[in-house]
């Protein structure tokens, strides 16, 4: 599979406690993003955040159990990432999707 340099980046913001049915709802991302054949996904946990609510999420020692901030990102065409946002939509609740444009310098196997 080959990305074009002028590629384009899927970002998406939602929470370590949200879940899409019995599994973590990250997880579902990555597998959906999978099956539709996306070049591929990275799931990284945030230390600390917040959003739309302002509740900060922090992984200091004595607050481990809070739901730190989880972000997707995956990279692709705009036209594979676009046939890929109404998958995203039914499965996100609450988070922020963004897309911006990337150069792409390598993507080897």
């Amino acid at each position: 599979m080959t990305i074009p340099e002028e590629g384009y980046l899927l970002r998406i913001f939602i929470g370590e406690s949200d879940r899409h049915g019995h599994q973590p709802l990250y997880e579902s991302i990555v597998l959906q993003a999978r099956k539709a054949g996306l070049a591929g996904a990275t799931v990284l946990r945030g230390v600390m955040g917040f959003g739309k609510h302002s509740i900060l999420h922090t992984a200091k020692i004595l607050r481990l159990s809070e739901d730190l901030p989880m972000v997707i990102e995956i990279v692709d065409s705009l036209e594979r990432i676009e046939k890929f946002l109404p998958v995203l939509d039914a499965l996100i609740k609450d988070g922020l999707v963004t897309i911006e444009k990337v150069r792409v310098i390598h993507y080897r196997a």
